[in-house]
């Protein structure tokens, strides 16, 4: 590409406007009052029946525990490639992800087929050794791959304590889900009976040039039901706009941002959006975020609901058991899929 293309390339994708997203106060939800929940559900019906995403304020997650997972992540990345190396994905896409190992070629939102320039560690839900599907070595059970304490000490404590606090905020907001969707109230509760989470520790890298089709992580959608990922340090978020423009989100301080995967849309009949997003590298500072997804158990079966279906509104997706979804999702999101090598080397292959 020559240098006015890049440069082209580089202000089509940040000179876009800001907007702020809406911002709920979830507090008066969270005491578990029943009118403070239903009052709670009728924004958030709004929310993603329209935009799609959110910042909720008030959520009880500290921001001692965001700001030391948020180091405890730069101290992982810190380290050599070969000591990463040394936890590689598995095939229960748990560990780590070098740069250039993703390409999401199933999203509608863009063209480009080019890796994402992102790497992460990947922590997912770990089973007791005597669960069935443990047992039976049924992929995504298997269990995480850690470093040693002694080479990043206090890591894995940390990374438990901040999955097992956005798991216990996001079973709490159920309530609000199924109200906002016209069920009674614990209608979600047993299918997130255990919920399955997905944390992504992700570094950007600076890309100083913008080649087309350069991106941190291109548009798309997330996998699952519901996802938290506080504002990081560094701006790099851009948001797909009902009316298909992208705009850069503003933040408040101390906000979680939230918003919803294919699997509640699907399960919704599209009445709720999972709404595209993309991340553009900074040129010249590396970016750090951190996105917690929580879902449903993986045996659970997204049948339409039936307050998003009737005689003129039949259901558009076949039912799928959360599992077989979420293996669609990976295989058409990374080239390795549990096959990254072991020796570092971290190209991409197709």
């Amino acid at each position: 590409m020559t240098a006015d293309g890049q440069t082209r390339y580089a202000k089509e994708l940040r000179d876009i406007p800001r907007k702020p997203l809406p911002v709920l106060d979830i507090a008066p939800a969270l005491t578990g009052d029943p009118e403070a929940i239903t009052d709670l559900s009728r924004e958030w019906r709004t929310v993603w029946e329209t935009i799609g995403f959110a910042c909720i304020v008030n959520h009880g997650v500290s921001s001692d525990l965001t700001r030391g997972m948020t180091e405890a992540s730069k101290r992982f990345h810190d380290l050599p490639l070969e000591t990463k190396m040394s936890i590689a994905v598995t095939r229960d896409q748990k560990g780590f992800i070098p740069a250039r190992y993703g390409v999401t070629t199933h999203s509608k939102f863009h063209d480009s087929k080019k890796f994402d320039t992102v790497e992460c560690l990947v922590v997912a839900s770990d089973y007791p050794e005597d669960d069935a599907n443990v047992i039976a070595g049924k992929q995504f059970y298997g269990p995480m791959p850690w470093l040693p304490e002694d080479v990043l000490p206090g890591f894995r404590a940390t990374a438990e304590e901040y999955m097992a606090t956005i798991t216990a905020l996001g079973k709490s907001l159920l309530p609000v889900w199924a109200l906002a969707l016209g069920l009674e109230a614990h209608y979600f509760d047993d299918k997130f009976d255990p919920a399955y989470t997905y944390f992504r520790m992700a570094k950007y890298p600076p890309v100083p040039v913008l080649d087309e089709g350069d991106m941190g992580l291109a548009a798309h959608t997330d996998s699952g039901f519901m996802t938290f990922l506080p504002p990081a340090d560094i701006e790099g978020l851009q948001v797909l706009e009902t009316d298909g423009n992208w705009f850069w989100p503003e933040l408040p301080d101390g906000s979680l941002i939230v918003n919803m995967g294919q699997f509640l849309e699907r399960w919704s009949n599209e009445r709720f959006r999972a709404t595209p997003h993309r991340v553009v590298p900074q040129t010249g500072t590396d970016r750090y975020s951190l996105a917690c997804f929580v879902n449903p158990d993986f045996a659970t079966v997204g049948e339409c609901l039936p307050t998003c279906t009737g005689r003129d509104n039949p259901p558009k997706y076949p039912t799928q058991t959360y599992w077989d979804f979420f293996n669609w999702y990976m295989t058409n999101t990374f080239t390795h899929y549990g096959k990254v090598k072991a020796d570092g080397n971290n190209e991409a292959s197709v």
